[in-house]
């Protein structure tokens, strides 16, 4: 059930909810600069079938743009820089919600099209306009499609989502996992059962015998996603990024899936600059600090790290652990473990990362290895 706040034409956005627009406006500029220079890539599209009035006001009552306005300004800049460059790409947006007043508010907001730049606004079901976009998808790999599905609760249409699973692309999905633990348990109407058994794709007696941790509702939605994608024999990278609110309240995962590698370590690095260097919204004291043995080594008893919200330092001490025993190690290959880390960013932080491993571990690091003592 949408909140107060949901049924607002202009609703509030809190803070963590605007880093969730950074987050989703920087990585469509840079996913959009990356394709736009690929030879193979002649379309963008973009689809936010959720996508609200386009417009905000912040805590102390300052208008602020939501994803949807600052996405369409990105791709409206890129599409008038690249317009004479190459005359033969172009970018299609889709813009929807359920809302007949809020997508009038969002139409105020939207520049006109042109040649290479197309916006389509609908006022439809999400479900309905994922099925009408997907029946309309081409199996032309010079298409490249990524979608935003971000709906006010735990509600995930798996049917609808499922083709751009299939096609070339990249989904976005705000999972609401705050949804669940506080109200699935006391769900009894037959809607509220259906939704959680439709998200979580199980009967309700699982979902009573889950204990209602978090792990369970990632774990189901995680393996959801790989089952749908090896379901059409495609790859699968899934990276996840928690929200918090100021009480250090856990409100939702944004869940980043793709087939392509690129498009998973841009995700992860976009992620944790937006987050300031770090893994999440969460508020947290790092001292950086670890345990001395009495011959001033590091013991094997330092702290663990917070599995919410990773720093720099934390990188280091996974590498060191992974690595250690093997005292000299090509960087290539602590690069190439940390592409397909889940969490951890490579590019644009190796060096912050080997600053790290020299300061805490005591690492020597060349131009090609890392030795450790």
């Amino acid at each position: 059930m949408a909140s107060s706040n949901n049924k607002a034409i202009i609703s509030e956005a809190k803070p963590h909810t605007i880093l969730k627009f950074k987050l989703v406006e920087e990585y469509v500029k840079a996913w959009a600069q990356k394709l736009m220079n690929n030879d193979f890539c002649h379309e963008l599209v973009y689809i936010d079938c959720m996508s609200n009035s386009g417009v905000y006001h912040d805590i102390n009552g300052n208008q602020v743009p939501g994803s949807a306005l600052r996405v369409v300004e990105v791709l409206r800049k890129i599409a008038e820089q690249y317009k004479t460059k190459f005359p033969h790409k172009s970018i299609k947006i889709y813009l929807n919600d359920l809302d007949a007043r809020k997508i009038e508010e969002l139409k105020k907001h939207i520049p006109q099209n042109t040649s290479n730049f197309k916006i389509k606004v609908s006022n439809l079901d999400a479900s309905v306009l994922l099925n009408l976009v997907s029946s309309s998808i081409s199996d032309d790999t010079h298409s490249h499609y990524l979608l935003f599905y971000d709906p006010y609760d735990a509600s995930i249409d798996w049917r609808a989502l499922s083709p751009f699973f299939q096609k070339w692309g990249e989904v976005i999905i705000n999972h609401m996992i705050s949804d669940p633990i506080r109200a699935c348990k006391q769900a009894t109407t037959e809607r509220a059962i259906n939704k959680y058994t439709g998200t979580y794709q199980c009967d309700p007696n699982e979902l009573v015998q889950s204990k209602n941790t978090k792990e369970f509702y990632e774990a189901r939605v995680e393996k959801i996603i790989k089952w749908l994608k090896e379901k059409f024999h495609k790859k699968c990278y899934i990276a996840t990024f928690p929200f918090f609110n100021s009480r250090n309240a856990l409100l939702y995962h944004l869940i980043h899936c793709t087939e392509h590698i690129e498009g998973f370590k841009l995700f992860k690095r976009t992620a944790w600059k937006v987050f300031g260097n770090k893994s999440s919204t969460k508020n947290t004291e790092y001292s950086g600090q670890m345990l001395l043995d009495f011959d001033n080594k590091l013991d094997d008893t330092e702290p663990e790290p917070d599995a919410n919200c990773y720093f720099v330092q934390d990188i280091a001490q996974h590498i060191y652990k992974c690595f250690k025993d093997r005292k000299t190690v090509e960087k290539n290959m602590v690069w190439a473990m940390l592409d397909a880390h889940p969490i951890f960013p490579c590019e644009d932080f190796k060096i912050v990362i080997t600053d790290s491993l020299k300061s805490i571990y005591g690492a020597k690091v060349s131009r090609t290895t890392i030795t450790f003592p």
